[in-house]
């Protein structure tokens, strides 16, 4: 008789510390796990205590408050299932990445994480020890013993191994021996973030996994906006011979996901014994956790199941945003969003994810309690919930133009968020006032420019950071990932706010999605889109535009790229952008690159002071989370002096 197991996997929306939150969604799934029938259940890493802690997983109580939930809670609710729960474990003076295994009520023992991620946004290595391979120990509890290690996991002659999350994306991958030592299923409890394509990576070497290994490969991810920065989409997958037999969808609006599937352990078995390349390892008894508990099932083999919804790269943006919206208002405690809506491009992106959160979410779950709590018994339509959470004020100058006040008005209107329009220009004649009797003199544009624009920015600043007080809302920040290469930005002006959503993205890919946002879902915004991007701080006389203050954004954004991401020198971007840019001059590339570094080496403070962005690709410019460059610096100083005198050297020639 051929024997079967029914395995599932979960994503659940944990916070850092939220014990009683995090609990409750363990225990519900578990409920639903149990009532589905299910004999193996995967949840992701550091499950217990959010995977966001940071810091705080250096204080003790962390793990000991942790290790008391799951003796507490978690592990009598596992009664007539299997279940791995994340959690860090204090071990020689140090803490680790770990997963429980518990069966039947039982802690067997826990597998440890070898291989930690200290690149881009995170910083394991800071706060956890990788477990040396091949070790295993015993470990003492408040009220037991039992394994911890490199351990496989016999559980009534299934053996179970697990690649933990970074453990999978390394070229020496655990799986390797784990196939080596008989596995029948690899668990992967993950916390890996969203960015652009990723899906599509985790989804090959989980079903090359599952091909090459000879075994079910179950992995399990969080979803939402965890902790502020990242945003989980809740990929889960389960794979065994090469297919896909279930998988989430993303980007959902849950408290936790489940799937699960019945897979055909025998016929992995029979496949991985006919290959001539495998070469059968041996554990020894203290390798090795055992369980005599059934976990069997004699059920209809899953079938792979169809892809699942292709998402463009505008798609993508969307809902990884507008999820990381939803959970960050609702985890900040606050009722909604004010944005200081310009007309431009920059602040409708801004309010245009806040629409599409409100709809998206209305759309999927229209009963999440947080909407109920919002709304009561009022109408669930998109409009009342923008009514609800969303203000935008149109704060003009004399140096504001009526195309962009109307662009704003319409947008407002279409959207169904609260709208004002204020005339701030008495706040600017007051300070300009005040300045002038400083200097002793009256200001004028032609010494005075930086100044005059930076007091309409700030200005702007105290009404709608009042509104967003007295309603309780968070104030969105509007700039762009272009402009805080270059810090073409006022502090304490446009960059006030509590988050920026669109911070970590650049001004280009931002005006392409507009469109396709105004294609798809507010024709309003054909009016923003057939603007010529400007900060309107000078006279409109001055026809002031921000391409005209910097350089071509596609030409911001490559230099940017090159710099930032490849580490590449500026002779060699000059080489590039010579070979790119069609009609180019190298005196024209110089200037471009001049004005590039020396804007963004002397703009680091303001990059260090922006909003808390999200991170939807592998470019992000955010200091405390991902770029890192000094406050103080040479000013690239040097390399532009050579790059100059090769430029000379050139245009002798």
């Amino acid at each position: 008789m051929r024997k079967h197991i029914h395995i599932g996997a979960a994503a659940l929306n944990t916070t850092p510390k939220d014990w009683s939150g995090n609990t409750d969604m363990i225990l519900a799934v578990i409920d639903e796990a149990k009532r589905r029938g299910l004999g193996l259940l995967c949840l992701p890493e550091l499950v217990t205590t959010g995977y966001g802690c940071e810091d705080e997983f250096h204080a003790p109580y962390v793990s000991e408050w942790a290790m008391r939930i799951l003796l507490e809670k978690i592990i009598p609710a596992t009664r007539e299932i299997a279940v791995t729960v994340g959690l860090p474990i204090r071990s020689h003076g140090a803490t680790y990445n770990a997963i429980a295994v518990v069966v039947n009520a039982e802690l067997l023992g826990f597998a440890v994480k070898q291989n930690l991620a200290g690149d881009g946004i995170h910083y394991e290595p800071r706060f956890f020890k990788a477990w040396p391979s091949g070790h295993v120990e015993h470990y003492d509890f408040d009220g037991g013993r039992c394994l911890i290690g490199d351990l496989v996991f016999e559980i009534d002659g299934l053996r179970v191994g697990f690649e933990i999350c970074e453990d999978a994306w390394v070229a020496g991958r655990p799986g390797v021996e784990l196939a080596q030592r008989a596995v029948d299923v690899i668990l992967n409890p993950s916390a890996s973030h969203f960015s652009f394509g990723k899906s599509r990576i985790r989804e090959r070497f989980v079903q090359e996994g599952s091909r090459a290994f000879h075994c079910v490969y179950v992995y399990a991810n969080l979803i939402g906006n965890e902790a502020g920065r990242a945003i989980y989409d809740g990929d889960c997958l389960i794979a065994t011979q090469g297919a896909i037999v279930a998988r989430t969808e993303p980007f959902q609006f849950q408290d936790y996901l489940l799937i699960d599937a019945v897979v055909d352990v025998e016929a992995n078995r029979v496949n991985r014994n006919r290959q001539a390349s495998y070469r059968p390892t041996f554990d020894s008894v203290e390798r090795l956790s055992v369980s005599e508990w059934q976990v069997w099932t004699e059920a209809a083999f899953t079938k792979a199941v169809p892809m699942r919804t292709a998402y463009t790269q505008n798609e993508e943006f969307y809902r990884a945003v507008t999820l990381g919206l939803f959970d960050y208002m609702r985890k900040a405690r606050t009722n909604g969003f004010a944005i200081s809506l310009s007309g431009g491009a920059d602040s409708a992106a801004c309010l245009a994810l806040v629409y599409l959160m409100a709809k998206t979410v209305l759309q999927e779950n229209p009963q999440h309690p947080y909407v109920r709590q919002l709304l009561g018994d009022a109408d669930t339509t998109t409009e009342a919930l923008m009514r609800r959470i969303c203000v935008c004020a149109y704060q003009g100058t004399i140096n504001s133009s009526d195309t962009t006040e109307d662009a704003a008005r319409v947008l407002a209107e279409e959207t169904g968020a609260q709208f004002v329009s204020i005339n701030v220009q008495a706040l600017v004649d007051e300070y300009e006032t005040i300045l002038s009797g400083y200097l002793g003199r009256p200001l004028n544009w032609e010494t005075d420019d930086i100044s005059r624009q930076n007091i309409q920015a700030r200005c702007r600043a105290p009404g709608i950071w009042a509104m967003a007080n007295a309603s309780n809302y968070l104030l969105l920040s509007t700039s762009n990932r272009s402009e805080a290469a270059v810090g073409y930005c006022t502090m304490d002006g446009d960059t006030a706010g509590s988050l920026s959503p669109v911070a970590g993205i650049d001004k280009t890919f931002l005006r392409q999605w507009l469109v396709w946002a105004e294609r798809e879902h507010l024709p309003s915004l054909q009016i923003v889109n057939g603007l010529n991007p400007t900060a309107e701080l000078r006279p409109l006389s001055a026809d002031q535009t921000d391409e005209e203050d910097l350089m071509p954004y596609p030409i911001l954004n490559r230099i940017q790229k090159l710099a930032v991401v490849q580490k590449k020198s500026p002779r060699a971007i000059f080489d590039c952008l010579q070979d790119e840019v069609e009609g180019a001059s190298a005196e024209q590339t110089f200037a471009w690159l001049k004005r590039y570094f020396s804007l963004w080496s002397r703009n680091q403070w303001k990059r260090e002071r922006y909003a808390p962005s999200f991170h939807v690709d592998d470019e992000n410019l955010d200091p405390r989370s991902w770029c890192r460059y000094p406050i103080l610096s040479g000013g690239y100083i040097d390399e532009l002096a050579e790059l100059e005198a090769f430029v000379f050297t050139l245009k002798g020639n």
